[in-house]
């Protein structure tokens, strides 16, 4: 190992072990906000018989899941995500009755009394793992500073001082002394993250969702995504209608009228009925192009015919703007899942082309884990926001449908990275490439 990767070794080591410090900070005023919130919780609860709990305990409560909900960024920060385990709050009404409402809630969700727990138990074990990394670093710290001279000017006030098991009278002394204070900082750069993430792990157990929770989450998750599935669907079927109403529709009117006017002309005015005829005939070869139109919007064939691979290349290939495709997808999904992608994708490049004033965009598609995972990144300008057009929002709610997700990264300048994830598996292997 050379110099130069030793000392970034040794720099990185520095930062999460300085950086699981100024957390561990914070672990110690958690420890003391759990201590005043779980008291004033306690004498609110308490305090629900006499009529002033009512109104004490929907002010507390926000406070303690605040608190608990710092513990969770904290937990996720340290490599150990925890999902937010209460239940949806029921609608309330307003006045006194509303209050006894919103109490009734808060007292019958597990999750209140996991949060009570943990507050119980995070004032020891959050202030004990908290300060446990700053003691160490202060400790390491003060005997270097003695072992450098320091100790002679106590001495020299009459103070005899011990560091460690080391008194700190001569210079022998003082070099041991330094020995273990390195001893000690070596011991705080490789347990203080380790520490953190332990009350990180003790967090998840305490303050992750519950059981019931997680149905009622998994519930509320499936109600919200079948009434998208019944939106969109809608949409689809109002868009077919209207494209079928203003396009084939009205040209197979306009040939009909076409045929029969060439009838009554035929006898009469041959070369008028011949050129009825011809506009009839190329009418219905417009009528054919947009009704094939229409069943590529609906199903496109390609994907039909070739599979998902060569139907995100071929978009590829027709959008105005480079796009590099990469895929890896050794089989088929099944065709909803696949028809979901391919719109996503096709949607994605065309807010490329549209809105990111970009030149080149790349695709990486490829099946691992059980799941489908599409990263699309451009080289334009960047600011997307899903929360600021349909278009993205669409995107989302098609991908929820399936229970996938779409993750947007886009700072202003760019580049923009989509990443869109959905669990599916496949069913049958690829048959054809170009």
């Amino acid at each position: 190992m050379d110099v130069a990767t030793a000392t970034g070794l040794t720099g990185r080591a520095l930062s999460r072990a300085l950086y699981a410090t100024g957390r561990g900070v914070l672990l110690v005023a958690s420890a003391a906000l759990s201590l005043a919130l779980l008291v004033a919780t306690v004498l609110a609860t308490a305090f629900i018989s006499l009529g002033v709990g009512v109104l004490l305990l929907p002010l507390v409560t926000p406070l303690v899941r605040r608190v608990t909900g710092l513990c969770r960024d904290l937990a996720g920060r340290a490599g150990v995500p925890i999902a937010t385990p209460y239940l949806p709050a029921p609608p309330t009404e307003r006045g006194v009755v509303g209050w006894v409402q919103r109490c009734r809630s808060i007292l019958t969700d597990p999750a209140t009394w996991r949060d009570l727990l943990f507050l119980l138990l995070n004032v020891f074990v959050g202030f004990v793992l908290g300060l446990l990394p700053v003691t160490l670093l202060v400790y390491s710290v003060e005997g270097l500073v003695l072992s450098a001279g320091f100790w002679m000017l106590m001495r020299e006030s009459g103070v005899d001082f011990w560091y460690g098991f080391t008194p700190m009278d001569t210079w022998p002394h003082a070099v041991l002394g330094a020995l273990v204070s390195l001893v000690v900082f070596a011991i705080w750069v490789a347990a203080s993250p380790g520490v953190v993430a332990g009350h990180a792990y003790f967090a998840r157990t305490l303050l992750g969702p519950s059981e019931r929770a997680e149905i009622a989450s998994r519930m509320r998750h499936l109600s919200e995504t079948r009434s998208d599935v019944i939106n969109i669907q809608a949409t689809e079927l109002r868009r077919i209608e209207r494209d079928l109403h203003d396009g084939a529709q009205a040209r197979l009117v306009a040939i009909g009228m076409k045929l029969g006017a060439a009838t009554r002309q035929l006898r009469t005015n041959p070369d008028v009925a011949e050129t009825l005829l011809v506009d009839a005939r190329n009418a219905t070869a417009s009528a054919l192009e947009e009704l094939r139109c229409l069943i590529r919007g609906i199903h496109p064939p390609v994907l039909a015919e070739r599979g998902l691979e060569d139907a995100i290349r071929a978009i590829a290939l027709e959008s105005p703007i480079d796009v590099d495709v990469t895929a890896d997808v050794p089989g088929r999904l099944a065709a909803p899942a696949e028809s979901a992608v391919y719109f996503a994708l096709s949607e994605l490049l065309t807010n490329i082309v549209k809105h990111a004033n970009a030149d080149r965009a790349s695709i990486d598609l490829r099946h691992e884990d059980g799941a489908l995972r599409a990263v699309v990144i451009d080289n334009g300008q960047g600011g997307a926001d899903a929360s600021l057009g349909t278009g993205l929002r669409g995107i989302e709610r098609r991908c929820a449908t399936f229970d996938g997700t779409l993750v947007l990264s886009s700072p202003e300048g760019g580049p923009t990275v989509a990443i869109l994830e959905l669990p599916c598996a496949l069913y049958s292997p690829r048959t054809s490439s170009f």
